[in-house]
């Protein structure tokens, strides 16, 4: 499933294929275009639920082409919608110039289109190099998945494939985005972490200048 809205319980009816989702009016659509993540972590939906195949976001053909993304959204007004969201199974900014053109593509349609981009927030390593100027004038909001108050717990939960020092590449990523997303939140999920826990996570947030949203926990 490429592009989707979400919609009921997630395995059930969570995940909507686009052709389904009925009017679009005032829904968020959501755009997957990758498996790859650099983290595995352990409260992923890869790992703890079993899916509908009709509700599986899992890209079992591999990755879309930006001609194939492009050529699905060229059947629907996106005028009408809330906001468009990278998201998925996989990290987005595995495929960050892909991602651009597309929201390039789209905007020149769509001008006022508002993009978010829900990212575990380790780019800057994939890469190798700072990536948050690219996010300029494309990305509204950029949602980082914080998820720990430590490094050495997220680290524990995530899996990164960099290492410990994933933990201060996301925070670092979160400061340098601010110059150019208007938008810059860190969530964590419910349940996954204790009060006590969100509460120092709220003050790294406070910290770092962004906001922290507490998503619910889907089971």
């Amino acid at each position: 499933m490429i592009l989707y809205t979400v919609t009921g319980k997630v395995g059930n009816e969570g995940y909507l294929d686009i052709s389904k989702s009925g009017d679009l009016t005032g829904k968020n659509i959501y755009v997957n275009m990758t498996n790859k993540c650099p983290c595995n972590c352990v409260f992923c939906l890869r790992h703890t639920k079993e899916m509908q195949e009709e509700n599986n976001l899992w890209l079992k053909d591999g990755e879309p082409s930006v001609e194939n993304v492009l050529g699905l959204f060229s059947q629907y007004d996106l005028s009408v919608i809330n906001e468009l969201v990278f998201c998925g199974f996989g990290e987005p900014l595995e495929r960050l110039d892909d991602v651009c053109t597309v929201i390039d593509t789209l905007k020149e349609t769509y001008p006022a289109l508002k993009v978010r981009v829900n990212t575990i927030g380790l780019a800057n390593l994939i890469y190798g190099h700072d990536v948050t100027p690219k996010l300029e004038g494309r990305v509204d909001t950029i949602s980082i998945s914080l998820n720990a108050p430590n490094a050495e717990e997220f680290y524990e939960l995530t899996r990164s494939r960099f290492g410990i020092e994933s933990y201060e590449a996301l925070k670092e990523f979160a400061v340098l985005a601010k110059r150019y997303v208007p938008n810059v939140v860190m969530t964590v999920v419910e349940k996954v972490m204790p009060e006590d826990k969100i509460a120092i996570c709220q003050g790294i947030c406070d910290e770092l200048g962004v906001t922290l949203r507490i998503r619910p926990f889907e089971n």
